[in-house]
């Protein structure tokens, strides 16, 4: 019995030494886990974002039909608005400062000015709030988070489609006739939603990360408004007889925004007409859609992984 207790009690195992971090990498690897909130490589990330398509377009569609919600003429501002913005636009600058001296069809060139200005603009400003606007959603759920940005696009796409319907009303009521060149809109609005989306993929990484830029951006768009011929004719302002240096008209016409606008009003109003339309406005219209579309696609995505952190 004695000799039982006295017994040494056995030596334990010595503890096993740490896996080295490679050996765990691999180990990950070989059974198919990866790091939490990683950015998917570009191919991979394409594809789960066009696997999300129908999200997109149901979140879009869901964003402007609750948009009005709560006004008690409904949808009826989707038009409203920008209507209320063109007659603010021609009495200001059309009546008193006299801009519209010149242009033939002012008020359909002003209208459609203003239409195709606003898509630029709400796509920008909903942008920039995309990502730090929908904390929440981003934090709550895993999906490619340019599917925010490129949604809230796609609603100022739709509601501009709306407002399209009564620009058509404007200048059959002002004696513009429908012309084959209609059908140019279609490429035109095309390119213009690439040209927002990267821009809007843009300023949805620059939000996240500095959320005050929301505060600046109505300042940086009714300035860039107001160098777009939105509500006066460039080639007017800028001739030979404003005392201008020839220099100034041709960085405005390389304006992004006065590309997209013209591309519209050349299209739909006859005085300027789709034959008379310079060579040079389709190629820079495709060269800012493809800079901003991939450019903004790419800035974007280098950045995946910090959205929602902090």
């Amino acid at each position: 019995m004695s000799q039982v207790l006295d017994t040494p009690p056995p030596t334990p195992a010595p503890a096993p030494a740490s896996t080295p971090p490679h050996d765990l990498a691999a180990l990950a690897a070989r059974h198919g886990l990866t790091v939490s909130g990683a950015r998917p490589s570009l191919p991979d990330y394409v594809r789960r974002l066009w696997a999300r398509r129908h999200f997109i377009g149901a979140f879009a569609t869901a964003k402007l039909t609750a948009q009005y919600s709560q006004a008690k003429l409904g949808q009826l501002w989707q038009v409203m608005t920008p209507l209320l913005n063109a007659a603010v636009y021609y009495f200001i600058f059309g009546v008193l400062m006299d801009t519209k001296r010149g242009v033939d069809d002012y008020v359909p060139f002003l209208v459609t000015g203003v239409f195709v200005w606003t898509f630029t603009q709400s796509s920008l400003m909903a942008g920039t709030r995309a990502i730090s606007g929908n904390l929440g959603l981003v934090r709550a759920l895993h999906f490619p988070r340019a599917a925010l940005p490129v949604s809230f696009c796609l609603q100022q796409l739709q509601q501009l489609l709306f407002s399209m319907a009564a620009l058509a009303v404007i200048l059959l009521a002002f004696g513009v006739p429908p012309g084959v060149s209609w059908v140019l809109t279609v490429p035109a609005l095309v390119l213009q939603f690439v040209f927002n989306a990267g821009m809007s993929l843009i300023m949805a990484r620059a939000g996240a990360k500095f959320p005050d830029i929301a505060q600046l951006m109505p300042f940086l768009l009714r300035t860039w408004m107001y160098g777009s011929g939105v509500m006066f004719s460039i080639d007017h302002m800028t001739g030979p007889d404003s005392g201008l240096p020839s220099w100034v008209g041709t960085v405005l016409q390389l304006n992004p925004a006065v590309v997209y606008i013209d591309l519209m009003r050349f299209a739909l109003i006859d005085t300027f007409g789709a034959s008379h339309l310079p060579p040079h406005v389709w190629a820079l219209a495709v060269a800012w859609a493809l800079a901003a579309g991939i450019g903004g696609f790419l800035y974007f995505w280098k950045a995946e992984e910090t959205y929602g952190r902090g």
